[in-house]
């Protein structure tokens, strides 16, 4: 009786760290960004491990993407931190920033050929 108990006891524990390291891996996959613009002509993306920041040109039509990182601190200011541009090179331009948890942070990217510029959906932060 005691030995069956015990091995329910080790199924119930095994099943629940398989769950919790599934669940674990699926977040931190997750907290990558990505904003993109219409018709295919580029992106920004953050990328989570190692706090890297890439604006890419996907269209050769003579004009490049820009992408800015916006901030808002806890007093609800909210600025720009920087732009970085991509076009005109092969590969994608990419700027590392720390983003913390004091200040949550916003993407923004746009087609340096006119319309309207894209934004992340929501204020982001680790």
């Amino acid at each position: 009786m005691l030995k069956a108990k015990l091995a329910r006891a080790a199924l119930v524990a095994g099943a629940t760290a398989s769950l919790v390291v599934g669940l674990s891996a699926s977040a931190q996959a997750e907290s990558d960004k990505q904003i993109t613009l219409p018709s295919g002509r580029g992106y920004m993306h953050f990328h989570d491990d190692g706090d890297v920041f890439e604006v890419c040109d996907k269209k050769a039509d003579g004009h490049g993407v820009t992408g800015a990182l916006w901030v808002r601190n806890s007093a609800g200011i909210q600025s720009r931190l920087w732009t970085l541009d991509d076009g005109g090179n092969s590969g994608c331009d990419k700027k590392g920033e720390n983003i913390g948890q004091l200040s949550v942070y916003k993407m923004q990217v746009w087609w340096n050929g006119g319309g309207a510029s894209v934004w992340s959906p929501e204020w982001f932060n680790e």
